[in-house]
C-alpha cells in the first residue's frame, strides 16, 4: 500500500503505513505525506493518479537550475497539476565553493547529510519549516528522490517515532529503485551505473548512517535550530487521526 503508482514516477511512496508508537493507530498516516524523484517525470496519468491519492502540495528540494522539463521527459497538458501548489524550498546551495568542496564528491551517499546541516542549516530549517506549513497531501521530492529527499524522509520518520530499522528500510528501497537508472544529479553519479550485487555492498556501510539520522532527530532538529512548534506540527502530520 505505501508503493505509489502514479505513471512514469517510479521511487514512489507514501510515508504513511510505517510503525510508530506516537499514532492512535500504531501506524504512520497515509495521504500525508509522499516521497519520489522529480516531478517532471509524470505523465498526464500520473498527474491524474496523485491527484487522486489526495495530492495538493509539492515541496521541491532541488535548487533552481535544476527544475524544468528535460529531453526524454513527458508533455503533460496544462491543467494536468490540477491546481496543486508547487513550492520551492531547497535544502542546499549548490553554488557555494565549501558545499561544493565538501559534499560534491558524495552527494549520492548520506555521509553528506552531515555536512549540509553544519554548512547550512538554515535551508535545511527552511525545509522542514515548508513543509510543517504546507497544506497536507504533499509530494516531496529531489532528483532521484533518495538522498535530499531520503535525509528529509528520515528526519520526518525519527521525529514521528518510526523506529530506526524500519527508516533505513525506506532509504534502502529508494537506492534500490534508482540504482542503474538515468543520474539526475548535478554532479556525478556513482549508483547510475551499479549492479543489484554493488547495491547490496554499499547499502552495509550505508544504513548505519540512516539510522543513526532517524535515532538523533531531537538532536539534529536541535542543531537546525528547527523550533518546536514545528517539530510538533511535522510529528502531528504524521501520527494524528
Amino acid at each position: 500500500m505505501r508503493d505509489l503508482a502514479w505513471d512514469g514516477y517510479p521511487n514512489a511512496r507514501d510515508l504513511g503505513g510505517l510503525p510508530t508508537p506516537l499514532s492512535p493507530t500504531g501506524a504512520t498516516a497515509f495521504s500525508r505525506v509522499a516521497r519520489g524523484p522529480r516531478r517532471e517525470l509524470l505523465t498526464d496519468s500520473g498527474w491524474a493518479a496523485a491527484n487522486t491519492w489526495g495530492l495538493r502540495t509539492v515541496i521541491d528540494l532541488r535548487c533552481a537550475y535544476e527544475i524544468g522539463r528535460r529531453d526524454g521527459d513527458p508533455a503533460v497538458s496544462p491543467g494536468a497539476l490540477n491546481g496543486t501548489i508547487v513550492i520551492s524550498a531547497p535544502t542546499e546551495d549548490q553554488s557555494d565553493l565549501e558545499f561544493q568542496r565538501v559534499c560534491f564528491p558524495i552527494l549520492d551517499s548520506p555521509e553528506y547529510w552531515q555536512h549540509n546541516w553544519r554548512l547550512q542549516p538554515h535551508l535545511v530549517r527552511t525545509t522542514f519549516e515548508t513543509i510543517a506549513a504546507a497544506r497536507p497531501g504533499m509530494l516531496v521530492h529531489c532528483s532521484a528522490g533518495r538522498d535530499r529527499t531520503g535525509m528529509i524522509s528520515a528526519l520526518l520518520l525519527g521525529n514521528a517515532g518510526v523506529p530506526p530499522d524500519a527508516v533505513a528500510d525506506d532509504y534502502t528501497r529508494s537506492v534500490r529503485a534508482m540504482a542503474g537508472s538515468a543520474s539526475h544529479a548535478p554532479t556525478t553519479d556513482r549508483q547510475a551505473a551499479w549492479t543489484a550485487a554493488e547495491v547490496d555492498d554499499w547499502l552495509t556501510t550505508a544504513t548505519p548512517t540512516v539510522r543513526e539520522t532517524a535515532e538523533r532527530a531531537a538532536e539534529i532538529f536541535d542543531t537546525l535550530g528547527v523550533a518546536h512548534p514545528v517539530r510538533t506540527r511535522l510529528r502531528d502530520l504524521l501520527t494524528a487521526p
